[in-house]
């Protein structure tokens, strides 16, 4: 070419190369994340489906991250065992392993299968608690025996033989536990640990025990003054000792919530936040509206879940937030707006956490969920993404959705009765101002499908290098003037919930 054609042609298109440079750097800083692999399954029993790993569970506390999952998923509920994995240096490096003694696969447990595990720490007793619902196999399926402490009195670092909270007896079928423990030296329960659960065999059954002496025995486990029927809690302590529950309903039609302000002594009735407006993912993929809770400084209630009334036609699914700074009164509910209305993506599955050296309209939040880039998708053709967005002002504005990874197909993940699977929820912690979401990304087989009896799954646990959170003088985004639309209810579905 000519000198002075190429120069002609150069100013010719020097804008579109500018556009396309910014589009790039763009969706390079959109995804400029290194995600580190924290475990992977080792387990090889050919009853569950390896190399798979999904539900994590995260919590922090000074420098330390301790996050817990199932390990080597069984099609109709339940892993071989519970992983973990801690780090002593503020997610700089990961240490990895299994609690032992639950399960047959790890340990000599009596167990069959182990599932829904969440983590805590005891300040007062300088203890860390993993509690995982045990499984056995009956003659009518899978049976939630009991609801176990696992205790590691060294950072997080080796876990002793499991302390039980309660054991499953007089058709009793347990499920959905969490814990938490109350870490403020000025509340009157100062090393009370709380964990709630509920019983599928009596109507799910909201139950609640209470640990004084770091999780070695439990009280006899009570329901709430209304008795009420609930799955998926997450209990969470004021600085006052108050301990607030946001949970659903047994049909996954209501977000609701109970405190206890004596110590776990006694747990009230339970108030509805807000009812639940859910679309159902494509492809089949396990998911639901169960809630993701966290707690600020100032003892500020965040509560977030999936839910469709901001999109016409309930479509898709947003992440949405309610708060409340007594247990009993709930905000409205608000959209985080991690894309537009009209974008067509889906969300679920979120993970919130909140700085807990923060507060009220300073209070720093970081959101971890997955998404569809197209809600409407089949099997073989969703997409799934882990994403993260970030709020510096109590989520009153949030900066721009960073892509955590890249797409995964649907068959890549472990299969259960509920469909493919992540989890029922997964999990984000701070650390030194920086957040580390901890969540399951999946490569191809080899055999091309991930399924019962393979061991060439690749599901495994990952976090991201560094952390995340929003920069100093960052662009940001606020849903303050979306409005929910006209969508009918979520049906009624006549059938109780049960996820394991």
């Amino acid at each position: 070419m000519h000198p002075i054609a190429r120069l002609r042609f150069v100013k010719a298109f020097l804008p579109l190369l500018l556009i396309l440079a910014l589009v790039l750097s763009t969706t390079l800083a959109a995804f400029a994340v290194t995600l580190v692999q924290i475990s992977s399954d080792p387990f090889t029993n050919r009853t569950s489906q390896h190399k798979t790993q999904v539900e994590p569970d995260t919590f922090s506390f000074g420098n330390t991250i301790v996050s817990t999952f199932q390990s080597g998923r069984f099609f109709d509920g339940g892993s071989s065992d519970i992983g973990w994995a801690t780090s002593t240096d503020g997610g700089t490096t990961w240490t990895h392993g299994f609690l032992p003694g639950i399960t047959k696969y790890f340990g000599n447990g009596r167990f069959d299968r182990v599932s829904d595990p969440a983590v805590a720490y005891d300040a007062k007793h300088n203890v860390w608690l993993i509690s995982s619902l045990a499984l056995l196999n009956v003659p009518s399926g899978v049976l939630g025996a009991a609801v176990l402490t696992s205790r590691s009195t060294d950072g997080g670092l080796t876990w002793s033989q499991p302390f039980p909270v309660t054991v499953a007896r007089d058709g009793q079928d347990l499920d959905k536990n969490w814990i938490v423990c109350d870490n403020s030296p000025l509340s009157p329960f100062y090393g009370n640990c709380y964990t709630t659960f509920d019983d599928f065999g009596h109507r799910n059954l909201a139950l609640n025990s209470t640990s004084t002496d770091g999780g070695m025995t439990w009280s006899t486990p009570i329901t709430t003054a209304d008795s009420f029927s609930v799955i998926g809690g997450q209990p969470l302590v004021q600085p006052n000792g108050n301990v607030i529950v946001p949970i659903d309903d047994a049909f996954e039609l209501e977000v609701r919530s109970y405190m206890s302000t004596d110590g776990g002594a006694s747990w009230s009735k339970t108030v509805r936040v807000a009812f639940i407006q859910s679309h159902t993912e494509g492809g089949g993929l396990r998911s639901g509206p169960l809630p993701s809770a966290e707690i600020d400084s100032a003892g500020k209630v965040y509560v977030v879940w999936a839910d469709c009334r901001f999109r016409a036609g309930c479509s898709a699914n947003d992440i949405v937030m309610s708060t409340t700074l007594d247990g009993t009164n709930w905000s409205p509910v608000t959209r985080v707006p991690i894309d537009s209305l009209t974008s067509g993506a889906d969300h679920f599955i979120p993970g919130l956490a909140v700085d807990r050296t923060t507060a009220l309209s300073s209070a720093h939040l970081g959101l971890a969920f997955y998404e569809y880039p197209k809600s409407s998708c089949t099997l073989l053709t969703c997409r799934l993404i882990a994403g993260f967005i970030s709020s510096t002002d109590g989520g009153a504005t949030w900066a721009s959705r960073t892509q955590l990874t890249t797409p995964v197909q649907l068959p890549w993940l472990a299969n259960t009765t509920q469909g493919r699977m992540v989890g029922d929820y997964i999990s984000t912690s701070f650390v030194g101002g920086m957040a580390f979401p901890v969540f399951a990304d999946a490569r191809p087989p080899a055999s091309g499908i991930c399924d019962v009896g393979h061991l060439d799954c690749q599901e495994a646990m990952f976090t991201v290098q560094g952390g995340l959170m929003q920069a100093a003088g960052e662009a940001t985004m606020s849903a303050a003037n979306d409005r929910p639309v006209a969508v009918a209810p979520s049906p009624a579905v006549k059938v109780r919930q049960t996820h394991r």
